[in-house]
């Protein structure tokens, strides 16, 4: 066939493409294509309401500007290949097919493990549109969270359809779907992380009294099912911040992680052995150390996760500064310096003996004090010069612990973090200073043709997530801060997000110059009536009379000068203009 006929060919195939988009969203469409240049550039298509662009000349700033007309076009044009391909491990490095040496840069989305069931910000902009944003930022890869409960949910909740009307009446496992597709219509990877059995809450096994190992296994064989011929999907992150008593390769299956991950990891393997394996660490070390939630690795050179399916294994690590909890390094006298021994001794030394490759699935900070800016200076320049993988933490605004990389809007870069970031989303760049960033605005309410959505937020251990539209959208006051009474520190109550059925309410604990072993806060809700979720506290409710939390787990004490900040949300009609919240410190 000859060129000329070939172009032509295209075009009507294209030219067809637009008009049942335009049709379908009862919208006018006129075509163009820049002649013979399709081939060497791009072809472009201008809808109504907007352009977007496809093709091997687009520009992050270009899909920035995509619609929601143009996200289903992106979605039945001829699609990019995926970033990578299936990719497979090689000592601490991944390769692709070719074997061409690939370096995972990605970022967590969340929002489908929670009772949302969608990533969370779809009420502010479409699909296309985030993704896009995502891969303008340089990062090549998504992590998904997921629940096991959203899997087998028949809808989602918290979508502008006017926004994203290609979404409308999908089930969550449909509009994983439309994640993958949108992504690999971008030139983009994806990561499924199975973050929480159900919607509430995250569990410390891979298995809970609701959700059994066998139902784990299951829904993982499924996935890799339904992904099987699609490489855009590169690997499965079995099982999110394993701690508390699993341990690794103690020889008790009830508890044992490192034997649970092969299991699972087996069993995806039987389906598609071109996955890559993704296995976080635990809290609690072989030696008897701690450290982070899913954070510990160190029992892998004695007890590696051995797979039918060789060179697929790939350990998977979280780590966090001080602010979002305490860690013993955080107050040596020769801190930050201190920081890659740790990281070396905890699971750098995976990478470092070529074991296997590194991916940092967690890490962030919302940059606000001198030791997180410090711990991110180091943990850049130590995953720079290691050139191991990563996964930032989050993409989302609504995390309370960390923040994300864009404000309240969905749309603003946090220019701060970006910079800070640079040395691996742009290898190569020097390394900025980490700076303080501004305070995020908030953002006015903004009318749509239809009814906003409302969020059904939940709360997410060690991360803080809280789903909403628009801050206080009830108009409820945010309270101020309470100051406990004086001696051992100072607590602070105040409300994050409030909604005509529910609020969020972050708290604050700060010891001063001596410990504090325990706290409680009380305060008053005259319409409250049951706790929805918590995180770092254990809460009871007196229904429309009161409200008491005490400090659990990791946020139940902490040593002088530090501090824990935990979430709650509630059922209730609303935040109470006056809850005179006081606090006992012990």
């Amino acid at each position: 066939m000859s060129f000329d006929q070939t172009l032509k060919n295209a075009r009507v195939g294209l030219r067809r493409a637009l008009n049942k988009v335009g049709k379908q969203n009862g919208l006018r469409v006129w075509f163009s294509l820049p002649g013979k240049t399709l081939i060497k550039t791009a072809l472009v298509a201008t809808i109504v309401g907007g352009v977007g662009v496809v093709g091997p000349a687009i520009s992050p700033g270009s899909w920035m500007q995509l619609t929601v007309a143009q996200a289903k076009f992106a979605e039945m044009s001829p699609a990019s290949p995926s970033a990578s391909g299936w990719l497979h491990t090689d000592g601490s490095v991944f390769r692709t097919s070719s074997n061409q040496l690939y370096l995972i840069k990605s970022v967590s989305w969340f929002g489908t493990e929670t009772t949302n069931c969608s990533p969370h910000g779809l009420w502010k902009i479409s699909l296309a549109r985030g993704v896009a944003q995502i891969k303008s930022m340089g990062f090549n890869t998504i992590r998904l969270p997921f629940s096991n409960e959203c899997l087998a949910a028949t809808a989602t909740n918290s979508i502008d359809f006017t926004i994203n009307p290609a979404l409308r009446g999908k089930t969550p496992l449909q509009l994983i779907d439309a994640v993958v597709a949108v992504a690999k219509a971008q030139g983009m990877n994806v990561i499924l992380d199975r973050h929480r059995p159900d919607s509430a809450s995250q569990s410390s096994l891979w298995y809970t009294a609701n959700y059994s190992e066998a139902r784990w296994i299951q829904d993982w064989k499924a996935l890799a099912t339904r992904y099987k011929t699609n490489p855009t999907v590169i690997g499965m992150d079995l099982h999110n911040e394993p701690r508390g008593q699993a341990c690794w390769g103690c020889g008790d299956p009830s508890v044992d992680w490192q034997a649970a991950a092969t299991r699972g990891g087996n069993a995806v393997l039987g389906v598609n052995p071109k996955l890559l394996i993704v296995v976080e660490g635990v809290e609690n070390q072989p030696d008897g150390s701690s450290t982070w939630w899913g954070g510990g690795l160190s029992g892998v050179q004695a007890n590696p996760v051995r797979l039918d399916v060789a060179n697929q294994v790939v350990y998977s690590p979280h780590d966090y500064p001080s602010s979002v909890a305490y860690q013993q390094w955080f107050t040596a006298a020769n801190y930050p310096d201190n920081l890659p021994a740790v990281w070396d001794k905890n699971w750098g030394y995976i990478a470092r003996l070529g074991l296997a490759p590194v991916l940092l699935g967690e890490f962030g900070t919302k940059l606000e004090t001198s030791s997180d800016s410090q711990w991110m200076t180091s943990i850049v320049a130590y995953l720079a010069r290691t050139k191991m993988s990563f996964s930032y933490w989050s993409f989302n605004p609504n995390t309370i612990d960390t923040g994300g990389l864009v404000l309240d809007d969905w749309v603003t870069p946090q220019t701060a973090k970006l910079a800070a970031l640079k040395p691996i989303l742009n290898p190569g760049a020097s390394p900025s200073p980490s700076a303080t960033p501004s305070p995020t605005p908030t953002p006015s309410p903004k009318a749509t043709s239809s009814p906003t959505p409302s969020p059904s937020p939940s709360l997410s251990p060690t991360k803080g997530s809280s789903p909403t539209a628009s801050p206080n959208p009830s108009g409820a006051p945010t309270p101020s801060p309470t100051p406990s009474p004086a001696g051992s520190g100072v607590g602070a109550w105040s409300v994050q997000t409030s909604w005509p059925s529910g609020y969020n309410v972050v708290i604050d604990v700060t010891a001063s110059g001596s410990p504090i072993a325990s706290w409680t806060v009380t305060w008053s809700d005259p319409t409250v009536l049951s706790v929805a979720n918590q995180w770092g506290a254990n809460c009871s409710v007196r229904p429309q009379v009161s409200v008491t939390c005490s400090g659990a787990g990791w946020a139940a004490s902490m040593p002088p000068q530090q501090s824990v900040r935990v979430g709650i949300q509630l059922n209730s009609t609303g935040a109470p203009a006056s809850p005179g919240a006081v606090f006992t410190l012990r």
